[in-house]
């Protein structure tokens, strides 16, 4: 996924961080509407995970996963707004 090349490729030091706020909740609020339009069918439908190796796992494995890395991310961002 190349996670760690993408922080300077994508100059994240050089980004405003209104923006980037800004970015981040526009992408929370598709996510979220995405993941209201599921049915309960929807819910146990599998995909591939490439990383850390390719695993399959159902939307609802996804979509928790999702919303456990978004709270350690933002606990990551907060700290680091403690110590600006």
């Amino acid at each position: 996924m190349g996670r760690d090349e993408r922080v300077e490729h994508d100059g994240y030091i050089d980004q405003e961080p209104a923006d980037v706020a800004r970015q981040l909740h526009d992408a929370a609020l598709l996510f979220a509407h995405g993941l209201d339009r599921l049915g309960p069918e929807d819910w146990e439908r599998t995909l591939s995970v490439p990383y850390p190796e390719i695993a399959v796992r159902t939307l609802s494995w996804f979509a928790v996963h999702t919303l456990h890395e978004l709270r350690h991310h933002l606990l990551d961002i907060r700290r680091q707004l403690e110590h600006a």
